[in-house]
């Protein structure tokens, strides 16, 4: 008689297998999810506790910057400490599910941060007395060498570290049940709060880069800050010239909707000598970017950039970056003619 099981049998062991498997995951991720839960409070307590609170109660900051430096920090340090209570009691999808209807806070916290950190450069410049009790707060052995600069970024921190933890414990758990449905929604929610921060991260870091650029420029003759813009790169590049002169380097800007040539100023000039002159601004919508050569792995390319009436050739000796300009220019121009075409539209329909 043959010891082993009927298929029936085999396929069970198969699934109860698996379910172990799941289970052991899960709560290997639960238990850290609760211990990295416990250190982040630890971290938020810090600046809650001897921040925050205090100064509410010596009025060193008005209120009004209070609220500014701080945002939503204490609402976000509540509902992380009622996560934390659930998760010790085990209670991991009703504690997920009461703490995403919490998540928006994020959101806004991310909103406010570089007013935060401006508001606090600010006032430790003006503010002696907030000054000094800034100095004297992070020099308690609590701290450990951390300054409140490096404390205030922790919840977008901890937002990446919560997509993560959730996405495995939602692919550790029965499917088949009213947890998974939970733990699926608050997925769901962890990673609409995170486009939303990231896409807040990614419009101040454009606005940097437009304001760098715009320090660069010698004068005013183009506003590089201008709303809906968006810098793609910049890079130096040989412009042929259509009658036979010598090559000539340029530094080239590419945003969302223009291309802008810029040549060095004189480097004794007492004020400019650092920067860059405008030369041409070329609108990207009417532009068509062609390869004139550079389509094999030989030594660089030159781009052929036409405009209604200006052509552009463009070379570089780096093949690889003139592969770049080539993909980014095809891009920016055809995000521009989208655009344009769109504006169009609209301002025509309120006619």
């Amino acid at each position: 008689m043959s010891d082993s099981s009927p298929p029936f049998m085999a396929g069970a062991n198969t699934v109860e297998e698996q379910r172990a498997r799941w289970e052991r995951k899960r709560s290997r991720t639960a238990k850290e999810l609760l211990e990295t839960e416990d250190k982040y409070l630890d971290q938020l307590d810090l600046v809650v506790t001897f921040f925050v609170t205090i100064l509410k109660a010596k009025g060193t900051v008005k209120p009004a910057v209070l609220e500014t430096i701080f945002g939503p920090l204490e609402s976000i340090y509540s509902a992380s400490q009622a996560l934390s209570l659930h998760l010790e009691r085990g209670n991991l999808a009703l504690g997920l599910e009461n703490f995403c209807q919490n998540l928006e806070l994020y959101g806004h916290y991310a909103e406010n941060l570089e007013q935060a950190n401006k508001t606090l450069k600010e006032q430790l410049r003006k503010n002696k007395s907030f000054q000094r009790f800034k100095k004297l707060q992070e020099s308690r052995p609590q701290f450990q060498g951390r300054k409140l600069e490096d404390l205030l970024p922790l919840p977008l921190q901890r937002l990446h570290q919560y997509k993560h933890f959730l996405r495995d414990l939602l692919e550790n758990t029965s499917p088949d049940g009213a947890e998974c449905q939970k733990l699926a929604k608050a997925v769901k929610s962890v990673y609409e709060v995170s486009r939303w921060v990231q896409d807040v991260i990614r419009k101040r870091e454009n606005s940097l880069q437009l304001l760098r650029v715009q320090k660069l420029l010698k004068g005013q003759k183009i506003q590089v800050l201008t709303p809906g813009r968006w810098y793609i790169r910049e890079g130096w590049l040989l412009v042929v010239p259509s009658k036979g002169e010598e090559l000539k380097h340029r530094m080239f800007f590419l945003f969302s909707d223009l291309f802008i040539a810029t040549k060095p100023c004189h480097p004794l000039h007492l004020l400019n000598s650092k920067k860059l002159a405008c030369q041409a601004v070329y609108p990207l919508h009417q532009c068509v970017v062609d390869k004139v050569f550079g389509h094999t792995k030989s030594q660089g390319g030159l781009l052929s950039l036409c405009f209604p009436h200006k052509t552009l050739l463009l070379m570089s000796s780096d093949q690889e970056d003139i592969d770049d300009w080539y993909q980014s220019l095809t891009a920016a121009v055809r995000y521009a003619s989208v655009f344009q075409r769109w504006k169009g539209l609209k301002e025509g329909g309120k006619t």
